[in-house]
This record gives structure tokens, sequence and C-alpha cells, in this order.
């Protein structure tokens, strides 16, 4: 039925010349809207047509503050126009977090449990749009039961498949994906093709996050393609330009990518024959347009398959064959995705010779009027690069990046950088090639290259010489950036003397180079350059005048670093003495071997979409962690040998002797890998042998940070709470054991039935339970399990722990037990004279680590930092640090098997800048590092601020 009041006001509203005209028609109407809601007894279709009106007028971007109700009163009515226009109206008006939205939480439930297919689409329809958490959290289960529900239409089941997804990727952590997946990968073989295309969408997203609960999608992905490709089952309703369902074909064959290639030789079969059916489909001669995009569509994902699958297979060097012929295609999606797909296979191929054929096509790609094209073509000439082609690639590169895009340098340069460390053969190439890169490139140039260039130089004595004189070379030319000039002011400051016998770089013309481009430089820069000086002065001091007179006008600038420098230094300079000098101006020592930083950066700037990459661009290594490699490790890691199960159980045998240490009988039991017959040796079994399929740090309990972090400082406490289970532990510690007792309390009125406990201890930590746990818990009641802890090597991670029960369906709680490394350290008490002795007797670096911990402002809190610092077991030596508010605290870490480690800290709060710093010495690096993360991360927390 047309309302006619909603046609004249449309038409007057069109009709309105000026803004002023169809301000005043809106107000007069929304004026009369008011008072017509405020009367009340309007009927369903007055209700309607007003709130038609309104919606017309937020269309058109006024805004609309009321009617939201008589919108949801709308959704309870009977006829469905009415309901219709109450759902567009709240899908319009009301957002995520709008304090109405659980009004129509219990409406929309009622429609999803309507037996009318309409109202259950136009229920699922707001469900997507809106999508908050509460509303997901209430719906979730609801919005499940009609999607694998055997009496739903096919179109519900489509509309529930996609608003499951919609759910999922704005609130993960809502939606059960391991309790669900079965039956949710089950539909895949849903008679209904279109059922099946937003069902795989589905498992695709699901499978990425929780691919070991998805693995059973593998056997039904592929007899579905090999029902539809090889079979040629499906219906002609979706077939698109003679191929059929192109779209579903395509995402089976990227849902496959994300699992390790499957065992089962029939399998294997039939996906190899779909693989090669597709590849023979391709050389048909395609008929238009749009069969020739379906059709690369789906070969372009199949030929990513194969060499998902086996990179060393016949059917990837056919589609070699087809790659060649694509990169030289005069269509641009069609060169770009063969170039696309070429960069896949070089980077995790071994054998890239058929890929070096075409070396000259992939450069030409570079000057592609595409910018799209042009990033393509770099990423395969970096995922192709080695020791035998890269000065090639490397010379191409830097040729091109002076008429590059802007937006393409950056990553231009990165990649330049990270080749040329990787392949080179000769020292001074790669310092050749770094100087040019900045020389031509600085302003693209990120910090992480030229600090590389530094640890690079410092770490080869070699290339230090040649380095120097280069650099020295290049800031003499009238354009040099001001990343050149701060690489040279690090290289001469340490390296300078080693050239300061040569023509044209004596210690005073190595000086004159820098100070040319003092004043044009940032101040951070010019800071650099004054220590470079205080350098020159030690090492040169002929030019010690000149220095000092610099010196000497910036201790009055106004910017406070180069002031305090340029006074400290002027002090230094000018005592009657050089040793302090000498020591400050040590050379200085190789930096540690560390993973490239400029890998890490170049990471960041891959843009990710929804989906995960299936590979990464590089070489072979940088494909090592893959999604579908990790699961594949994984599956290795659990599917292990006899020796190994054997030698889990005898591991775990070894804690149950903290009830009676050193009782012969055990430890021989154990050593030959007997299994024990006591409870404890079972259960301590149990507790070391993590089940199968599971992805612990990735599925902790939401909000279980919050009670971990309360506890990881004390000894007794809640570790978690939910309305269904409260979870209390007590401890206590000495020397390298420790006693554990978990107290499980049911908080409903009814039975919690299949209770089990499962322990994930980290290695070098023992943890054995001391009886097996009872496997029900009753209305209002509470169990108990106590367990034994045994340090018997330095542990860097904390025990995982899985509760699983049965309450209507089965539920799983993933913590973390607040058992840290600090839990064995025994505090003891040092005189002044003997820390200081001990201090300096374990020495810096790597011992030694420090971190300077920025708080929020007034967050410096003395008693905070104390009761943090004896919580972890430390104790805190009074009188030692001459300075009030400084803490020194002492410790000896315990293992039974890797002996002690005496821990050693300060820690300087400082007030006004709210910092700290910490600064940590063991006997043991590893113990170093992690005592600092655990202090600082504990100093950082804030209560008011917990997830």
């Amino acid at each position: 039925m047309s309302m006619r009041g909603l046609t004249v006001f449309i038409a007057d509203i069109r009709n309105c010349r000026v803004r002023e005209l169809e301000e005043k028609r809106i107000n007069k109407e929304m004026a009369n809207i008011r008072t017509k809601f405020k009367e009340g007894s309007l009927s369903g279709y007055d209700k309607k047509k007003y709130v038609c009106k309104l919606l017309y007028m937020y269309i058109l971007g006024w805004d609309i503050d009321f009617g939201h109700m008589e919108a949801v009163g709308l959704i309870s009515s009977t006829k469905y126009s009415e309901k219709q226009i109450g759902y567009l109206g709240i899908t319009l008006l009301m957002h995520e977090n709008s304090d109405l939205v659980r009004l129509v939480v219990n409406s929309i439930r009622k429609d999803l449990e309507d037996n009318n297919e309409i109202h259950n689409c136009l229920a699922l329809h707001a469900i997507a749009n809106i999508g908050g958490r509460e509303m997901a959290e209430s719906l979730a289960g609801d919005v499940h039961r009609l999607l694998v529900s055997p009496n739903s239409k096919s179109f519900v089941k489509k509309k529930a498949a996609l608003t499951m997804l919609r759910l999922f990727r704005k609130h993960p952590d809502v939606i059960p994906a391991p309790d669900w997946a079965e039956r949710i990968t089950n539909i895949i073989d849903d008679y209904d093709l279109g059922v099946c295309l937003s069902v795989t969408s589905l498992v695709t997203a699901l499978a990425q996050q929780y691919p070991e609960s998805f693995m059973m999608a593998i056997p039904k992905a592929i007899m579905r393609l090999h029902k539809v490709i090889v079979e040629r089952d499906f219906s002609a309703d979706y077939v698109y330009y003679k191929i059929p369902i192109p779209w579903l074909q395509v995402k089976l064959l990227r849902l496959l990518q994300y699992f390790p290639p499957t065992e089962d030789p029939n399998m294997a079969e039939m996906l190899h024959n779909v693989l090669q059916t597709i590849i023979n489909n391709s050389l048909e001669t395609p008929r238009n347009v749009q069969h020739n995009n379906a059709q690369n569509a789906i070969l372009f994902e199949a030929i990513n398959l194969a060499i998902h699958l086996d990179c060393e297979s016949d059917i990837v060097r056919q589609a070699t064959t087809i790659l060649a012929r694509f990169i030289l295609s005069k269509e641009t999606n069609v060169r770009y995705l063969g170039l696309e797909t070429m960069a896949h296979l070089a980077a995790v191929t071994d054998e890239l010779d058929e890929i070096k054929k075409h070396e000259e096509t992939i450069i030409l790609s570079l000057r592609d009027k595409d910018i799209s094209v042009r990033r393509r073509g770099l990423d395969l000439l970096y995922s192709m690069c080695d020791v035998s082609n890269a000065k090639t690639i490397v010379s191409e590169l830097i040729r091109y990046l002076h008429i590059a895009d802007y937006a393409l340098r950056e990553e231009m340069v990165l990649k330049i950088a990270i080749m040329t460390e990787k392949y080179a053969t000769e020292h001074s190439w790669y310092v050749d090639v770094i100087l040019q890169l900045i020389s031509s490139a600085g302003d693209h140039v990120g910090e992480e290259v030229w600090y590389r260039v530094v640890q690079i130089v410092t770490n080869h004595e070699n290339l230090q010489e040649y380095s120097a004189k280069m650099v020295l070379h290049y800031m003499r030319s009238p354009h040099c950036h001001e990343n050149m000039l701060k690489v040279g002011g690090y290289i001469l400051g340490e390296y300078g003397h080693l050239i300061a016998n040569l023509p044209g770089c004596s210690p005073i013309e190595q000086f004159n180079t820098l100070h040319a481009r003092f004043g044009l430089c940032s101040l951070a820069t010019r800071a650099l350059l004054l220590s470079t000086y205080i350098k020159f002065v030690n090492l040169f001091p002929e030019i010690k005048g000149a220095i000092l007179a610099v010196f000497n006008q910036y201790r009055h600038v106004l910017d406070a670093e180069l002031q305090q420098r340029a006074c400290e230094y002027m002090a230094i300079a000018t005592m009657p003495t050089d040793d302090l000098l000498q020591t400050v101006c040590e050379e200085m020592p190789q930096f540690p071997e560390r993973e490239s930083a400029l890998l890490s950066r170049l990471n960041e700037k891959t843009g990710q979409t929804e989906d995960k990459r299936t590979w990464n661009i590089g070489g072979k290594d940088s494909n090592e962690k893959t999604p579908a490699n990790l699961l594949a490790a994984k599956e290795r890691n659990e599917n292990g040998s006899v020796d190994d199960l054997v030698a889990g159980v005898s591991n775990a045998s070894l804690g149950t002797t903290a009830g009676g240490e050193g009782e012969d009988g055990s430890a021989a039991s154990a050593a030959n890998g007997g299994a024990s017959s006591t409870p404890a040796a079972s259960s301590a079994a149990s507790a070391s042998s993590k089940p199968a399929g599971l992805s612990w740090k990735d599925q902790l309990a939401p909000g279980s940070e919050k009670w971990y972090n309360r506890l990881r400082d004390g000894s007794d406490g809640v570790l978690y709470e939910d309305s269904i289970l409260q979870i209390g532990i007590k401890s206590e510690y000495h020397g390298h054991l420790g006693r554990l007792a978990m107290y499980f309390g049911n908080k409903t009125h009814t039975q919690l039935g299949s209770f089990t406990v499962t322990v994930d201890s980290p290695e070098g930590l023992v943890v054995a339970s001391s009886h097996t746990l009872a496997t029900s818990i009753g209305p209002s009641t509470q169990i108990q399990q106590l367990y034994s802890l045994e340090c018997q090597q330095i542990v860097t991670e904390v025990p995982m722990i899985r509760i699983s029960y049965h309450a209507g369906s089965t539920q799983s709680i993933y913590l973390r037990l607040p058992v840290t490394l600090t839990r064995f350290i025994e505090p003891i008490q040092l005189s002044s004279a003997d820390f200081f002795a001990r201090w300096k007797q374990i020495g810096g670096p790597p011992r030694e680590v420090q971190e300077v911990i920025k708080v929020a402002p007034d967050r410096i809190d003395l008693e905070k930092a104390r009761s943090i610092l004896v919580n972890n077991r430390l104790g805190i030596c009074e009188n030692v640090d001459p300075k009030p508010g400084n803490f020194v605290a002492t410790g000896v870490f315990n293992t039974s098997m890797s002996g002690k480690v005496g821990c050693l800290l300060r820690l300087e709060p400082n007030k006004e800048t709210d910092m700290y710093r910490l600064t940590v010495r063991t006997t043991s690096d590893v113990v170093s590092k992690h005592l600092k993360e655990i202090l600082q991360t504990a100093l950082l927390y804030n209560p008011n601020h917990t997830r």
C-alpha cells in the first residue's frame, strides 16, 4: 500500500530550489511528527509513514534525534511492511554502541526463532549491519542455529553464514569457532552452491584464526572442487559465461592454501586432477572478456595452490610457461597477476633458473605505466634475487630509483639495502651501494638503513678504513644529504684515525668537511656531530683548539640538548689530564648479532587485507613462518615418534620426586623410561603433554589478563571468574621448588560435568599433580587440586592451563598461571662493599641490561616500586645507593639442574621526568633479560587501565 503523505513530502522537498526552503519544510515536518508521536495512539500505518519520512530526512543528511523508539516498536509488528520499515529504521539510525541496541535484542531473537523465513532474514540483516559486541554476544548462538539447522531454507543459510562472518570479523573472541567447527564445515557439502559459497567465505576466515580446528575442511574442499571441475556436477543456475561458479572455485582454492598439503593419497590424487584440469582449460581460447576474466581468476589461484603444495611439481613447471606468457600480456590486470604469481614461485623455490630467463622483461615492468604493476615487478625482483644476479638487480634498481614514484621509493630503498646486505660477496661493494643509496635517495632512507650500516661497519674490522674514506668522499659532494652526514659523523668519529695519513683526509680536513654543513643540520644531527667532535679531541689533539671554539659557541644556545652536550664536552676536554676523555671516547664495542631491523620495517609496509597472506615477499627463508608451514611443523611435533613420547613421560615422572627426593627406585624408573603406577606420575604425564589441535596462547579467555596481572606480583587470589566458574590459587615457594593449590568453584545451581584440567608447562619447569581430579563439580560447590613445581632450568615462559567442562555444551577456558621466573628467587642481603664488588665482577652487557621506563604523569610511586621488588622475591638492601629514593635489590635464582644465578639490580626513580631507570646484572644474560622484562611490565602496569 503506497503512502500518499510520504510521496507528497518527497515531492515538496524536491521542489525546493534553495537550501533555506528545504530547511524550512524539513523543520515544519519534524515539528508535525514530534507532535504526532507525543499524542500517541498512532496506527501502525501512521508510525510507518512518519518513520519513513524521518529516514528520508536522515538520508538527505539532516540530524534525527527522535523517532528511534517508534522504529523499535515497528519491529514487533506482525505486518511485514511495518516490520521491514522498523528494521530499516534501526539499521540506519542506530550504531553498534547505541544505548538502544539492548532494547531490540529480544525482538531480533524472537524473529530469529520465528518459523517465517522472511522475518529470519530481516533479523539477520539488522545483526550484520549493526554488529555490536552486545548484539554479537547475545545472538551469535541463534545465528549459528539458523546456519546449521536442517530446517533452514537455503537463502536463510546464506544470510546466516555471511552474518556470522561479519560478527567474527568485528568481534572474533565472541565466536566459539573451535566448538562450532565441525557443523559449520559440514555445510560445504550442501547441495545448494550458493550456500556452499557463503559458508566457504566463513570457513576461510575462521580457518585463518583456528587452522587446527578446521583441518576437516581439506577433504570437503577437495571433493567439492572435484565435483564441480572434473565431474562437472553443478546447477546450471550458477554457470557464469560457460564457467561453473568461478567464485566458489577461487575461494576453495584459496582456502586450501591455509593448510599444509594433505597426506591422504586419494585426496592428493583428486586435487592433482583438479589442478591439471584447470591448467588444461586455460589453454582454450576465451570466448569474451568476461569468460577470460573468470578463467584467469581460477587459473592464478590454482597456480598459487600448486606452488604451495609442491613448487617442484610438473604442474608448476607447466604454470611457469603460462606465467612467462602472461607477464608479456597487453592487459594490465593479467601482467599484474602474472608478476605476483611468479613472485610467489620465486619466494618458495630453490630453483630460480626458469624465472631468471625472464629477468629483462621483469626489469622492464619497473617502467610500466601502472604503479601497481611496477610494485609487483619490484616484489618479483626482490624475491628472485640471489648471489648470482644481485649486482645486476641492485644496479638496475638504483638506476630506476631516480625516476621512481615517490610512493615507491622508501620501499625500494629498504629492498635494495636488504638485498645488498644479504647477497654481498665483497664488503666494499656493500659500502659503495649503501652510500650511493643514501646519496641519491636520502629523503627516503629511514633511520633503520643508516643504523644498519653503522652496525655492519662496526662489526667488520676490514671494512672500517674503506668506509671512512668513502664516506668522506661522499660528504664533499655539493648535495650531501643529512643522513650521509649522520653516517659520516659516526664512522669518522670512530675510525677517522685510520685514514688520517692519506692525502686529503687529514684531521683538520675531516673536521672542516663535517663542520661546513653543521649549521644546516637538524638539532639531532648537530648533537651527534658534537659527539664526533669530542672523539676528534681524543684522536687528534692537534685540532683541539678549533673544536673547543665550537663547544664554547654552543654552550649558550637555546636548545637544552646541544647546550648540555657542549658544556659537558668542554669540561671533559679542558681537564688537566686526559684519563676521563680517553675513557669516555673508547672505541665502540661490536654490536650483538641480531635480526636486521630492515626486515621488520619492510614487513610493516606490506599491506594486509581481510585475509592473511599465504606467502611472504622475499626468499625461501622469508616463508618459513607462513600459517600453513607453522601448522605443518606443529603437526610433525605432535605426531612425533614413540621415543619422543616415552621421553615426555620420563620427564613428567621426574616431577614426582618432589614428594620424596632422592628415592633411587623412582629415579631409576624415570631414567629407564618406565611408566610409574602412582597417580602423581600419570597426572604429571598428562600435565606435560599438550593435547593435539590446541593453540593455547591464541585462545586466552577474554579478560584473563586482568586477573593474571593482579596475581603476577602476589601469591593468593582469584585467577579467573565468570558467570559459571571461579578459579583461585594459593602458592608457596622455596628455592627451586614450589607448591600451587588451585580451587575451582561452581557458581551455578547445576552440576558441571566432564571437568578436566590440563597444564602445559614450559621447558625447564616440571608441574606434577598430587592426585586425580574429580570429573564433576556439584552445584555451588568447590574442588581443589595441588601441584608440585620444580624449576630444573632457566624458565622464560609461564605455564598455560586449560579448564574444560560441560554445561549445556562443552566449554574450554585457557589461562596463564602466574608462575614466573621470579618465583624461584630467594632474597638475600648484601652490604654496600659486597654489592658493588659483585656488581663490578659481573660487568656490562650482555649480562647487564638497562631500560629507561617512561610512566604516565605523576605515576612514580616509591612505595609501589618497593612492593614490586619485594613481591618478586628480591631483597632490598638499605643504605647502599648514596641517593635517597633509589633502590638496590639482590637475590639468587635457583634451579635444580642449571645451578644458581646471582641477581643484582638498581632502580632509580625520577619524579621530575616521570621515568624509572632499571639496571639488572645477573650471572646469566637470559635471566637478566627476562628479569628486566618482568619488572618493567610490573612498573608500567596500571590497574585502572586493564583490558
